[in-house]
């Protein structure tokens, strides 16, 4: 599983006769940014093609486990607020 977020953005560069800064622009990329968060600090870090295909999925698998996570504290939630010996 790897925390933070997987986005696919496309950029210009600095040089102004760049065919990114043409009409129309044709920017570079795609490249697969991962962003999250080390010490209260953001980090980011580009991944390779041949990176997202070997750990791309496990941006998927930790979104999942948080909601499946969420879930079980719901239902735990609501299991322990129906518990009779409460003092109403």
């Amino acid at each position: 599983m790897l925390p933070g977020t997987l986005t696919e953005r496309q950029t210009r560069c600095g040089h102004a006769n760049c065919r990114c800064h043409g009409d129309p622009p044709q920017l570079h990329g795609p490249y697969h940014q991962w962003t999250r968060k080390v010490e209260a600090k953001t980090v980011t870090r580009i991944f390779s093609d041949e990176q997202i295909a070997d750990f791309g999925a496990w941006f998927h698998d930790e979104r999942l486990l948080r909601t499946l996570v969420g879930e079980l504290e719901a239902l735990s939630l609501s299991i322990v607020e129906a518990d009779p010996r409460w003092r109403r």
